[in-house]
Protein backbone atom coordinates (compact mmCIF):
# COMPACT_ATOMS: atom_id res chain seq x y z
CA UNK A 1 0.00 0.00 0.00
CA UNK A 2 1.29 3.44 -0.75
CA UNK A 3 3.27 5.74 1.48
CA UNK A 4 0.75 8.75 2.44
CA UNK A 5 3.19 11.60 3.48
CA UNK A 6 1.87 15.49 4.02
CA UNK A 7 3.36 17.61 1.21
CA UNK A 8 5.87 19.19 3.87
CA UNK A 9 7.69 16.18 4.23
CA UNK A 10 7.58 14.75 1.23
CA UNK A 11 10.05 16.69 -0.66
CA UNK A 12 13.15 14.84 -0.86
CA UNK A 13 11.47 11.46 -0.48
CA UNK A 14 9.55 11.77 -3.85
CA UNK A 15 12.74 13.55 -6.00
CA UNK A 16 14.12 9.61 -4.97
CA UNK A 17 11.68 8.26 -6.31
CA UNK A 18 11.35 10.20 -9.72
CA UNK A 19 14.56 9.58 -10.13
CA UNK A 20 14.43 5.83 -10.20
CA UNK A 21 12.08 6.16 -12.82
CA UNK A 22 9.02 5.19 -10.00
CA UNK A 23 5.53 7.82 -10.23
CA UNK A 24 4.42 9.49 -7.49
CA UNK A 25 0.85 10.93 -6.87
CA UNK A 26 1.10 14.26 -5.81
CA UNK A 27 -1.09 17.35 -5.29
CA UNK A 28 -1.82 20.18 -7.73
CA UNK A 29 -3.90 23.62 -7.81
CA UNK A 30 -6.17 21.09 -10.40
CA UNK A 31 -6.79 17.92 -9.27
CA UNK A 32 -3.52 15.28 -7.73
CA UNK A 33 -1.13 14.17 -10.79
CA UNK A 34 0.29 10.65 -11.20
CA UNK A 35 3.98 12.33 -12.16
CA UNK A 36 6.49 10.43 -13.78
CA UNK A 37 9.73 11.74 -15.67
CA UNK A 38 8.29 12.83 -18.60
CA UNK A 39 11.90 12.20 -20.42
CA UNK A 40 12.04 8.80 -19.31
CA UNK A 41 10.32 5.83 -21.20
CA UNK A 42 10.32 3.44 -18.58
CA UNK A 43 8.75 5.72 -15.63
CA UNK A 44 5.87 7.24 -18.51
CA UNK A 45 5.04 3.66 -18.88
CA UNK A 46 4.44 2.89 -15.03
CA UNK A 47 1.87 5.61 -15.76
CA UNK A 48 -0.14 4.15 -18.11
CA UNK A 49 0.17 0.93 -16.00
CA UNK A 50 -0.68 2.12 -12.79
CA UNK A 51 -3.66 3.82 -14.40
CA UNK A 52 -4.68 1.64 -17.13
CA UNK A 53 -4.49 4.34 -19.49
CA UNK A 54 -5.22 3.76 -23.38
CA UNK A 55 -1.56 4.34 -25.05
CA UNK A 56 -3.55 7.14 -27.81
CA UNK A 57 -4.39 9.61 -24.87
CA UNK A 58 -1.42 11.89 -24.45
CA UNK A 59 0.00 12.75 -20.96
CA UNK A 60 0.34 16.47 -20.36
CA UNK A 61 4.10 17.79 -19.80
CA UNK A 62 4.25 19.57 -16.37
CA UNK A 63 7.17 22.43 -16.02
CA UNK A 64 8.63 24.45 -13.32
CA UNK A 65 9.01 28.06 -15.68
CA UNK A 66 8.85 28.91 -19.37
CA UNK A 67 12.44 28.40 -20.29
CA UNK A 68 11.76 24.52 -19.38
CA UNK A 69 8.27 25.17 -21.67
CA UNK A 70 10.53 26.64 -24.36
CA UNK A 71 12.71 23.83 -24.18
CA UNK A 72 9.61 21.51 -24.99
CA UNK A 73 7.59 23.11 -27.13
CA UNK A 74 7.34 26.16 -30.05
CA UNK A 75 5.78 29.30 -28.69
CA UNK A 76 3.59 31.37 -30.91
CA UNK A 77 2.64 35.04 -29.81
CA UNK A 78 -0.90 33.76 -29.09
CA UNK A 79 0.57 31.08 -26.48
CA UNK A 80 3.24 33.23 -25.47
CA UNK A 81 0.57 35.41 -24.55
CA UNK A 82 -1.43 33.35 -22.56
CA UNK A 83 1.56 31.66 -20.74
CA UNK A 84 2.87 35.42 -19.41
CA UNK A 85 -1.17 35.75 -18.51
CA UNK A 86 -2.16 32.38 -16.61
CA UNK A 87 0.66 30.34 -15.83
CA UNK A 88 1.30 29.42 -13.17
CA UNK A 89 -1.74 28.12 -13.28
CA UNK A 90 -5.02 25.89 -14.72
CA UNK A 91 -4.57 26.09 -17.95
CA UNK A 92 -2.60 23.89 -20.42
CA UNK A 93 -1.17 25.06 -23.70
CA UNK A 94 -0.67 22.31 -26.93
CA UNK A 95 1.89 23.82 -28.97
CA UNK A 96 4.17 21.85 -32.10
CA UNK A 97 6.45 19.76 -30.14
CA UNK A 98 10.62 20.93 -30.51
CA UNK A 99 12.53 18.77 -32.45
CA UNK A 100 14.89 17.62 -30.67
CA UNK A 101 12.76 18.07 -27.26
CA UNK A 102 13.65 15.51 -24.92
CA UNK A 103 10.26 14.35 -24.51
CA UNK A 104 9.37 10.32 -24.53
CA UNK A 105 7.31 9.34 -27.38
CA UNK A 106 4.94 7.30 -25.21
CA UNK A 107 4.43 10.90 -23.42
CA UNK A 108 2.92 12.71 -26.51
CA UNK A 109 1.28 9.61 -27.81
CA UNK A 110 3.38 10.00 -31.25
CA UNK A 111 1.56 13.17 -31.92
CA UNK A 112 4.11 16.43 -33.42
CA UNK A 113 2.62 18.36 -30.74
CA UNK A 114 2.85 18.76 -26.83
CA UNK A 115 0.87 20.04 -23.87
CA UNK A 116 2.07 22.13 -21.23
CA UNK A 117 1.19 23.00 -18.22
CA UNK A 118 3.04 25.49 -15.55
CA UNK A 119 1.11 24.04 -11.97
CA UNK A 120 1.22 26.07 -8.75
CA UNK A 121 2.16 24.84 -5.13
CA UNK A 122 4.30 21.56 -4.30
CA UNK A 123 4.05 20.19 -8.03
CA UNK A 124 6.03 24.02 -9.48
CA UNK A 125 8.72 22.75 -6.63
CA UNK A 126 9.22 19.33 -6.98
CA UNK A 127 9.49 20.20 -10.99
CA UNK A 128 12.04 23.10 -10.44
CA UNK A 129 13.84 20.17 -7.62
CA UNK A 130 13.90 17.65 -10.11
CA UNK A 131 15.22 19.65 -13.33
CA UNK A 132 12.88 17.73 -16.04
CA UNK A 133 9.18 18.20 -16.68
CA UNK A 134 6.95 15.52 -15.70
CA UNK A 135 3.88 14.19 -17.20
CA UNK A 136 1.56 13.85 -14.36
CA UNK A 137 -1.77 12.82 -15.62
CA UNK A 138 -4.90 12.88 -12.52
CA UNK A 139 -3.79 10.15 -10.09
CA UNK A 140 -7.00 7.70 -10.39
CA UNK A 141 -7.46 4.61 -12.39
CA UNK A 142 -8.55 5.62 -16.13
CA UNK A 143 -11.88 6.94 -16.88
CA UNK A 144 -12.77 7.06 -13.47
CA UNK A 145 -13.43 9.94 -10.74
CA UNK A 146 -10.42 12.27 -10.80
CA UNK A 147 -9.26 12.38 -7.03
CA UNK A 148 -8.96 16.15 -5.06
CA UNK A 149 -7.61 14.12 -1.80
CA UNK A 150 -5.52 11.96 -0.91
CA UNK A 151 -7.18 9.83 0.29
CA UNK A 152 -9.14 9.57 -2.68
CA UNK A 153 -6.06 9.03 -4.67
CA UNK A 154 -5.13 6.11 -2.28
CA UNK A 155 -8.90 4.37 -2.66
CA UNK A 156 -7.87 4.16 -6.46
CA UNK A 157 -4.16 3.58 -6.65
CA UNK A 158 -3.07 2.65 -3.08
CA UNK A 159 -2.04 -1.10 -4.14
CA UNK A 160 -0.12 0.03 -7.58
CA UNK A 161 2.36 3.19 -6.39
CA UNK A 162 4.74 3.45 -3.63
CA UNK A 163 4.19 7.26 -2.35
CA UNK A 164 0.92 9.61 -2.33
CA UNK A 165 1.82 13.47 -0.95
CA UNK A 166 -0.43 14.81 0.97
CA UNK A 167 -1.21 17.92 0.26
CA UNK A 168 -4.94 18.35 1.47
CA UNK A 169 -8.21 19.61 -0.75
CA UNK A 170 -7.46 20.56 -4.47
CA UNK A 171 -8.31 24.05 -4.40
CA UNK A 172 -9.59 24.44 -8.31
CA UNK A 173 -10.77 20.85 -8.10
CA UNK A 174 -10.98 20.65 -12.01
CA UNK A 175 -8.66 19.46 -14.40
CA UNK A 176 -6.96 22.29 -16.62
CA UNK A 177 -8.48 23.97 -19.69
CA UNK A 178 -6.69 22.79 -22.44
CA UNK A 179 -6.51 25.25 -25.41
CA UNK A 180 -4.24 25.48 -28.98
CA UNK A 181 -3.69 28.34 -30.75
CA UNK A 182 -4.63 27.24 -34.73
CA UNK A 183 -4.37 29.71 -37.96
CA UNK A 184 -4.79 32.81 -35.74
CA UNK A 185 -6.87 31.42 -34.18
CA UNK A 186 -8.03 29.88 -30.70
CA UNK A 187 -9.54 25.96 -30.41
CA UNK A 188 -10.49 24.63 -27.02
CA UNK A 189 -9.84 21.39 -26.65
CA UNK A 190 -10.76 20.64 -22.97
CA UNK A 191 -13.08 22.88 -20.59
CA UNK A 192 -11.99 23.36 -16.99
CA UNK A 193 -10.67 24.96 -14.06
CA UNK A 194 -9.96 28.10 -16.40
CA UNK A 195 -13.07 29.71 -17.66
CA UNK A 196 -13.59 30.68 -21.64
CA UNK A 197 -14.03 34.00 -20.99
CA UNK A 198 -11.30 34.51 -18.95
CA UNK A 199 -9.10 33.39 -22.28
CA UNK A 200 -10.94 35.10 -24.29
CA UNK A 201 -10.12 38.20 -22.33
CA UNK A 202 -6.87 37.94 -22.72
CA UNK A 203 -6.57 36.42 -25.90
CA UNK A 204 -8.80 39.17 -28.02
CA UNK A 205 -10.14 36.24 -29.99
CA UNK A 206 -12.96 33.85 -29.27
CA UNK A 207 -12.18 30.19 -28.64
CA UNK A 208 -13.65 27.95 -31.59
CA UNK A 209 -15.67 24.72 -30.04
CA UNK A 210 -15.62 21.51 -31.93
CA UNK A 211 -12.65 18.80 -32.47
CA UNK A 212 -12.18 15.64 -34.07
CA UNK A 213 -10.09 12.84 -32.92
CA UNK A 214 -8.06 12.71 -29.70
CA UNK A 215 -5.60 16.27 -29.50
CA UNK A 216 -5.32 16.35 -25.53
CA UNK A 217 -5.99 14.19 -22.36
CA UNK A 218 -9.77 14.11 -21.30
CA UNK A 219 -11.07 13.93 -24.88
CA UNK A 220 -12.06 10.33 -24.27
CA UNK A 221 -15.61 10.06 -24.45
CA UNK A 222 -16.48 8.17 -21.14
CA UNK A 223 -14.40 9.52 -18.42
CA UNK A 224 -14.16 10.67 -15.19
CA UNK A 225 -16.82 8.25 -14.96
CA UNK A 226 -18.08 6.56 -11.80
CA UNK A 227 -19.79 3.03 -11.45
CA UNK A 228 -22.83 3.91 -10.81
CA UNK A 229 -24.43 5.31 -13.70
CA UNK A 230 -25.71 9.00 -14.20
CA UNK A 231 -28.65 10.90 -15.53
CA UNK A 232 -28.22 14.59 -16.33
CA UNK A 233 -30.19 17.21 -16.24
CA UNK A 234 -33.21 15.48 -14.24
CA UNK A 235 -36.69 16.98 -13.36
CA UNK A 236 -37.51 14.64 -10.62
CA UNK A 237 -35.67 11.84 -8.58
CA UNK A 238 -37.06 8.14 -9.16
CA UNK A 239 -36.93 5.93 -6.14
CA UNK A 240 -33.51 3.86 -5.31
CA UNK A 241 -32.24 7.17 -7.29
CA UNK A 242 -29.11 9.27 -5.41
CA UNK A 243 -29.14 13.24 -6.08
CA UNK A 244 -26.52 15.66 -7.52
CA UNK A 245 -27.88 18.93 -6.66
CA UNK A 246 -26.95 22.25 -7.38
CA UNK A 247 -28.10 26.07 -6.22
CA UNK A 248 -30.83 26.48 -3.51
CA UNK A 249 -34.10 25.09 -5.83
CA UNK A 250 -34.74 21.10 -5.57
CA UNK A 251 -36.73 19.17 -8.32
CA UNK A 252 -39.43 17.34 -7.47
CA UNK A 253 -39.41 13.88 -5.34
CA UNK A 254 -35.76 15.28 -3.74
CA UNK A 255 -36.53 14.13 -0.54
CA UNK A 256 -37.00 10.55 -1.29
CA UNK A 257 -33.45 10.40 -2.91
CA UNK A 258 -31.33 7.79 -1.02
CA UNK A 259 -28.65 10.13 -0.76
CA UNK A 260 -28.08 13.47 -1.42
CA UNK A 261 -25.22 16.33 -2.01
CA UNK A 262 -25.38 19.50 -3.14
CA UNK A 263 -22.53 20.98 -4.88
CA UNK A 264 -23.04 24.45 -4.23
CA UNK A 265 -26.27 25.70 -2.40
CA UNK A 266 -26.22 28.73 -3.40
CA UNK A 267 -25.27 28.39 -6.93
CA UNK A 268 -21.53 29.53 -6.85
CA UNK A 269 -19.65 27.65 -9.67
CA UNK A 270 -16.24 28.01 -8.62
CA UNK A 271 -17.65 26.18 -5.28
CA UNK A 272 -19.12 23.73 -7.49
CA UNK A 273 -16.54 22.82 -9.55
CA UNK A 274 -14.43 22.50 -6.63
CA UNK A 275 -16.45 19.39 -4.93
CA UNK A 276 -17.73 17.99 -8.34
CA UNK A 277 -15.04 15.14 -7.79
CA UNK A 278 -15.73 14.66 -4.52
CA UNK A 279 -19.07 14.60 -4.29
CA UNK A 280 -19.59 11.86 -7.61
CA UNK A 281 -17.40 9.66 -5.48
CA UNK A 282 -19.27 9.97 -2.43
CA UNK A 283 -23.03 9.12 -4.37
CA UNK A 284 -21.08 6.56 -6.20
CA UNK A 285 -20.69 4.47 -2.78
CA UNK A 286 -24.08 5.16 -1.97
CA UNK A 287 -25.95 2.07 -2.95
CA UNK A 288 -28.26 4.23 -5.27
CA UNK A 289 -29.04 2.62 -8.72
CA UNK A 290 -28.43 5.76 -10.10
CA UNK A 291 -27.49 9.40 -9.83
CA UNK A 292 -29.65 11.65 -10.65
CA UNK A 293 -28.34 15.35 -11.44
CA UNK A 294 -30.14 18.79 -11.69
CA UNK A 295 -29.25 20.67 -14.33
CA UNK A 296 -26.01 22.89 -14.02
CA UNK A 297 -25.61 26.16 -16.10
CA UNK A 298 -23.37 26.56 -19.22
CA UNK A 299 -22.02 29.90 -18.36
CA UNK A 300 -18.13 30.52 -17.21
CA UNK A 301 -17.13 27.51 -15.18
CA UNK A 302 -20.20 25.54 -15.99
CA UNK A 303 -19.50 24.56 -19.46
CA UNK A 304 -16.24 22.71 -17.54
CA UNK A 305 -18.24 20.90 -15.01
CA UNK A 306 -21.44 20.15 -17.83
CA UNK A 307 -18.29 18.42 -19.84
CA UNK A 308 -17.37 16.20 -17.02
CA UNK A 309 -20.45 15.73 -15.80
CA UNK A 310 -21.26 14.58 -19.80
CA UNK A 311 -18.32 12.12 -20.07
CA UNK A 312 -18.85 10.72 -16.73
CA UNK A 313 -22.50 9.41 -17.67
CA UNK A 314 -21.28 8.55 -21.18
CA UNK A 315 -21.96 4.99 -22.00
CA UNK A 316 -19.22 2.70 -21.29
CA UNK A 317 -16.66 1.48 -25.39
CA UNK A 318 -18.85 4.17 -27.43
CA UNK A 319 -17.48 6.72 -29.98
CA UNK A 320 -18.97 10.16 -30.59
CA UNK A 321 -21.33 8.92 -32.96
CA UNK A 322 -23.03 5.88 -31.09
CA UNK A 323 -23.02 7.28 -27.30
CA UNK A 324 -26.50 8.21 -25.97
CA UNK A 325 -26.06 10.28 -22.83
CA UNK A 326 -29.09 9.49 -20.38
CA UNK A 327 -31.20 13.29 -19.87
CA UNK A 328 -34.51 13.80 -18.13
Amino acid sequence: MAEIVPAGDAMERALALLGKGEVVAIPTETVYGLAGDATNGEAVARIFEAKGRPRFNPLIAHVSDLAMAERIGRFDPLSRKLADAFWPGPLTLVVPLQHDADIHPLASAGLDTIALRMPQGFGATLIARFGRPLSAPSANTSGRISPTSAAAVTASLGEKIRLVVDGGATEVGLESTIVRAVDGGLRLLRPGGMAADEIERVAGVALQRGVAGIQAPGMMVSHYAPNTGMRLDAKAVREGEALLAFGPKRIAGWQKAAAQLNLSEKGDLREAASNLFAFMRQLDVAGAEMIAVETVPMSGLGEAINDRLSRAAAPRGLSDDERRISHG
